[in-house]
């Protein structure tokens, strides 16, 4: 029997024979994947049974840490502040959490965000940078420069892990996500003390939770965002999943704005998004996007841990944001008629 074929039949045994893998398991099979130890066969039947079940913090932190031990990341590697996994991309509104993380950036608090890009209808963090014409990363040692130059940094991953990559894109062939999705939001590849991530599902926010304080993570902040990214949703009262110091904490802020007032655009103009950003003109809602975002970081940074003087600091960061530019951003010259930047 093949090796691999015991974690499957851990899976598979039916409702009342199957269970969840212990950290160990989920580790030592993710670690026959990264060395290509598995069938084709298998891994599509060992990734359909963890989307039936659903993955434990368990399995996330065997898998992370399999996966985290498959790249190399040297010990002098530069360490930025935050970790920001990016996946879910934009349907609704325009990806106002980047901005978000320029700011932060601009404050002294170094951002490797890392996420991937589809040929689908949803905008990703990859559009919105050509429109700042911020390059990508092209690998993890071109991030670190990155993250030293201008204090941020945007990390596709297939650069950083091409493995998780392949099984993420198994997406397309099952219909069904795979935990991987899950999985990449732990990476953390840097070792960031405070990592971030949204979740569309709220039950997956614990279990994010969870598997972080298996994986020893120093600080963390989940949270249902806009569209699954880390984005307060202005006129929804928002659940924290946080963990400061090792401990676990929750808590619930308020919304921002009255249900009901806000207008979906008709589609996502990144032309209008750089004008926000200039201050060219203004948006209330993606104004508060920002800010309420900021305000969640704040939070979890532990500069304020109540609403309130966490929003005050967080507008005042919004006001102030052109005095604490990233040192290369220019504006771009042209703007297609989608939204998208056109070479000039």
């Amino acid at each position: 029997m093949h090796a691999f074929a015991r974690f499957i039949q851990i899976l598979g045994k039916g409702r009342n024979g199957m269970r969840a893998l212990t950290r160990d398991e989920a580790y030592a099979a993710m670690q026959m994947i990264a060395c290509y130890d598995v069938e084709p066969e298998q891994l599509g039947a060992f990734l359909m049974l963890m989307r039936v079940k659903e993955e434990s913090a368990e399995e996330v932190a065997g898998f992370t840490q399999a996966l985290r031990e498959s790249f190399h990341v040297a010990e002098t590697a530069f360490r930025p502040a935050i970790d920001w996994a990016a996946y879910a991309g934009k349907k609704r509104h325009l990806p106002w959490f980047l901005l978000a993380a320029l700011i932060l950036a601009g404050r002294g608090y170094p951002v490797l965000m890392h996420g991937l890009r589809r040929d689908d209808e949803r905008l990703y963090v990859p559009d919105a940078l050509e429109a700042l014409e911020i390059e990508p990363a092209r690998s993890l040692r071109e991030a670190e420069e990155q993250l030293q130059l201008r204090g941020f940094a945007y990390l596709p991953i297939s650069k950083l892990s091409p493995l998780t990559a392949e099984l993420i894109e198994t997406r397309t062939l099952f219909g069904l996500r795979p935990p991987l999705h899950t999985v990449a939001r732990m990476l953390n590849p840097l070792a960031a003390p405070l990592s971030l991530m949204g979740v569309f599902h709220p039950n997956f926010a614990a279990i994010h939770q969870q598997a972080a304080l298996l994986l020893e993570q120093p600080d963390i902040l989940i949270c249902k965002g806009d569209g699954g990214e880390l984005e307060r949703i202005p006129d929804r009262d928002v659940e924290l999943y946080g963990i400061r110091g090792g401990e676990a904490w929750t808590d619930n802020w308020e919304r921002l704005i009255r249900p009901g007032i806000e207008v979906k655009p008709g589609r996502l103009n990144l032309h209008r998004f750089i004008q926000i950003w200039e201050g060219e003109v203004e948006d209330s809602y993606g104004e508060r996007a920002v800010i309420g975002t900021l305000a969640l970081i704040i939070r979890a940074l532990n500069l304020e841990t109540a609403a309130a003087p966490a929003h005050r600091l967080a507008e005042g960061w919004w006001q102030e944001r052109r005095e604490h530019p990233l040192t290369h951003l220019e504006r771009p010259a042209a703007t297609c008629a989608c939204g998208r930047v056109e070479a000039v």
